[in-house]
């Protein structure tokens, strides 16, 4: 970060006749102290009243670690402002608390954050802007997921929460950062964890995880979308640096055949 240029946050509007604003930058209250303030890869969400939570990595000149936040937002169809900063969460190992994403869930927000301890993190937040203390994910058992600064991600079905992940598993134990398979489970949403026996294989790691990962795609940097009542996708990128990082853009579709089925 000490070697980069400050980044910052910035949005268009797209109008109804199909045209797009110019972009701008997103104001931020003393922006001048920060070193970066981002929302790349993460997920916000819309309130009823159009008003918006966007999370936000947040880091600030001289630092080696970032933290993350989010912000009450508003939106005049023209213009966002932010209207709250909600409270900084830190983990000060490495680059410490990177890319959140949050979603909605039974009138409650939840936040999932991606670390450099081996750890990925969530929280949970009554109004959006305030958030508890980060706790690691685990299994409902207790047992800590392995997890390698990698972002996770967010889907809400059938009234159920669901999180899109990689960890570390006994056939990608050469994988970089374990980015290969990519997961999705159910979410106790009372416990923040993991329920296990609803863990999915969403994209597969083809190829040998153990003896020649470098040609192993990697799956870390993804997206999900729900799509329709019965549908959602989760897109993904492969990187195979092995191969002159040639790779595809892929789609899985999840359909949803009952509650709190996948």
């Amino acid at each position: 970060m000490r070697h980069q240029r400050g980044r910052f946050s910035v949005y268009v509007v797209r109008h109804e006749d199909g045209s797009w604003s110019p972009k701008r930058i997103l104001q931020w209250k003393d922006s001048l102290a920060f070193s970066i303030y981002t929302c790349g890869s993460g997920q916000r969400a819309t309130l009823p009243d159009g008003n918006l939570i966007i999370p936000f990595s947040i880091g600030f000149s001289g630092w080696d670690d970032r933290a993350v936040t989010s912000a009450l937002c508003s939106f005049d169809g023209d213009e966002i402002r932010i209207l709250k900063l909600g409270n900084e969460l830190t983990n000060k190992v490495k680059r410490g608390l990177l890319e959140p994403s949050l979603t909605a869930y039974n009138g409650r927000y939840y936040m999932t954050i991606r670390a450099e301890d081996d750890r990925g993190y969530v929280c949970v937040s009554d109004d959006g802007p305030n958030w508890r203390q980060p706790r690691p994910w685990n299994w409902r058992d207790g047992t800590p997921l392995a997890m390698s600064t990698t972002q996770q991600h967010w889907l809400v079905h059938d009234e159920q929460l669901f999180l899109v992940y990689t960890r570390k598993a006994k056939e990608n134990i050469s994988v970089f950062r374990w980015r290969a398979p990519l997961y999705i489970a159910a979410v106790d949403a009372e416990s923040l964890q993991l329920i296990h026996r609803t863990e999915r294989i969403v994209f597969p790691l083809i190829g040998d995880g153990i003896g020649d990962a470098a040609n192993v795609a990697r799956m870390g940097n993804f997206h999900t979308v729900n799509a329709a009542a019965n549908e959602s996708w989760v897109t993904v990128e492969e990187c195979l640096p092995g191969k002159h990082f040639t790779c595809d853009t892929l789609m899985a579709r999840i359909y949803w055949s009952r509650p709190n089925s996948i």
